[in-house]
């Protein structure tokens, strides 16, 4: 790719960033630099299993949102208080790398996110130990690629972000300088 057609952010992850993150943890090698591995965009359907309809119209609630079509995720086993069995069908999620990742978290970071109602910025404590950060979202109508006309119902979601950050700290610098807007403590 050439540097005119690549992701905006993924530009800014090679201008700015890295420089900063080495500068700030003393890298002396490149491929300890933290960067974005994958990000995973996951819609869980529990009422999958009542109504057929709701897994299609998710997964192209899915397909909208990140230009990827979905998986379909199925039950590993049997639960009997939930009324599953092994194979049903309980959500659907899409994992982004490369060019679509940089553009859906651009996307997310500039458009989608300070579109909420109220919104204050998102929890810095929602790191795994690992650098890896999730947000949870009401709804999908957050995003500007779902037609409010079109949808049947509102359905939360989860954005799981993983990148190569060995802790917590590091994850969440490398996610500020990318521009997520974290709230302040």
């Amino acid at each position: 790719m050439t540097e005119a057609t690549l992701p905006r952010l993924r530009v800014r992850y090679e201008d700015e960033v890295v420089g900063q993150l080495r500068e700030h943890y003393g890298y002396k090698n490149p491929m300890e630099i933290p960067r974005l591995a994958k990000i995973v965009v996951n819609i869980g359907l529990g009422e999958a299993l009542t109504e057929a309809n709701s897994l299609d119209r998710a997964t192209e609630d899915i397909a909208a949102i990140s230009g990827q079509r979905p998986v379909v995720a199925r039950a590993k086993r049997s639960i009997a208080n939930f009324r599953l069995r092994e194979g049903n069908p309980i959500g659907a999620f899409v994992t982004l790398r490369g060019a679509r990742m940089h553009e859906f978290l651009d996307r997310l970071i500039s458009a989608t996110l300070p579109s909420l109602r109220d919104f204050q910025g998102l929890s810095p404590n929602a790191f795994d130990g690992r650098g890896n950060y999730s947000i949870g979202l009401r709804e999908q109508l957050v995003f500007p690629e779902i037609e409010f006309d079109r949808i049947d119902k509102v359905r939360g979601l989860q954005v799981t972000i993983v990148t190569t950050a060995r802790t917590d700290d590091e994850g969440r610098r490398l996610l500020e300088l990318l521009g997520m807007p974290f709230a302040r403590n």
